[in-house]
């Protein structure tokens, strides 16, 4: 008896320690509590740290993969400023090369140019000194020259050179002019210059065919002209064609017309020294 009632009371204790919901003690045994550890309880203790790990194995990959693909991106960012930095370096030094290219062509044409121009002024400076060279002589010429003395021409008489001339305005044979020119101190023209024969050219009036005797002929030699003074004629200033002798033309004369295409130079012809013209007289410049 005694043993089945201990055997009950065992039992009942046990029953009440463990209730629907799990483990529970007496209020009798709250006192002094016991710990139990079971097989489940330890297992929930793993299962409650497992999840934690993993995370955190994770997050240490993934922290590892973005450190690589931040080197990577830097490296790859690196690599591409290089490139860049030496296209654009060769961009620059290609745009130099160029510049300096067209700066040298400028240079070079404006060496030419002033090349030129140095020659120019250095020819022209050459003339100059040139010039310079004669004033000095003409100057140096005139210094040793004596100064002539101051001449005067009586009046209607013009003149030029040293020389007195007069123009008639009626008409004589050639040696009456002649005999005139005398009367007056004087004698026919006498032309041996190109200023002098358009000083007197320019002194005649235009005409239909305006003549004036002066001081040719070739009277005693056909074909030798000779001027008044005695002197040979060397050269002369004849139209194209004379003199041509016509009809015994021995005598000279200067003739003007209203061609303007005519010249002082070729106005020379021959005529019959009968005929009645105009004349020229010249004589020396008298002194005051």
């Amino acid at each position: 008896m005694s043993t089945e009632a201990a055997s009950l009371s065992s039992e009942g204790m046990y029953s009440k320690l463990i209730d629907d919901s799990g483990t529970q003690v007496e209020e009798g045994f709250r006192a002094q509590p016991t710990l139990f550890v079971t097989q489940s309880t330890a297992g929930q203790r793993l299962a409650h740290h497992g999840p934690y790990r993993v995370a955190t194995a994770c997050l240490t990959a993934f922290c590892l993969i973005l450190l690589m693909v931040l080197v990577a991106t830097t490296v790859h960012y690196k690599r591409g400023d290089a490139v860049s930095t030496g296209q654009n370096s060769q961009k620059v030094s290609q745009n130099s090369t160029s510049f300096s290219s067209t700066q040298m062509r400028k240079a070079c044409a404006n060496v030419t140019g002033l090349t030129a121009e140095k020659k120019r002024l250095e020819e022209k400076n050459s003339e100059l000194e040139n010039e310079i060279n004669q004033l000095k002589a003409k100057i140096e010429k005139l210094e040793v020259t004596p100064t002539p003395e101051p001449v005067r021409c009586t009046k209607e008489w013009l003149h030029f050179n040293g020389s007195c001339y007069f123009i008639s305005v009626f008409g004589r044979s050639w040696k009456e002019s002649q005999n005139y020119c005398q009367e007056k101190g004087g004698h026919l023209a006498i032309i041996h210059t190109a200023e002098e024969q358009t000083f007197l050219w320019d002194l005649l009036p235009r005409g239909h065919w305006n003549s004036y005797w002066f001081g040719i002929s070739d009277e005693k030699l056909e074909g030798d002209w000779f001027w008044v003074d005695g002197t040979k004629l060397v050269g002369g200033f004849w139209e194209d064609g004379e003199p041509n002798n016509h009809i015994n033309e021995d005598c000279g004369y200067i003739v003007k017309t209203e061609v303007m295409s005519r010249v002082a130079t070729k106005s020379w012809y021959d005529a019959p020294c009968s005929m009645s013209l105009p004349w020229i007289c010249e004589k020396k410049a008298e002194s005051t």
